[in-house]
């Protein structure tokens, strides 16, 4: 008899547990939300280091003084290894992050 008793408030202990992770779940969700809007609105582009010539993406310890690579910003890296869509002019890249936001000039 007190197995039976055990196994019925472990299945209302394993009940309640459930109920409190999807809250857990749906409380994270909202703080993943969160932290990408504010990863998104910086103002700074993606960066990678690549060779100039090859645009093949290197270590970034290539892009330290005396290195083979430069900083290549935007774009992404393909799976050849390789980077694409960006530039190695820094000012030319806009962060775009969630909601696209971009550089703007008012002008009259």
């Amino acid at each position: 008899m007190d197995d039976s008793s055990t196994s019925s408030s472990n299945t209302t202990g394993t009940t309640r547990r459930r109920m409190r992770s999807g809250g857990v779940a749906l409380g994270g969700m909202g703080l993943l939300a969160a932290a990408l809007v504010a990863c998104g609105s910086s103002s700074e582009p993606d960066k990678r280091c690549a060779d100039r010539v090859t645009l093949e993406k290197l270590n970034t310890k290539e892009c330290k003084s005396g290195g083979r690579g430069a900083y290549y910003y935007g774009g992404s890296s393909a799976s050849n290894n390789r980077v694409s869509g960006g530039s190695f002019d820094k000012s030319a890249v806009t962060r775009g992050g969630i909601g696209g936001s971009h550089k703007s000039s008012s002008g009259g």
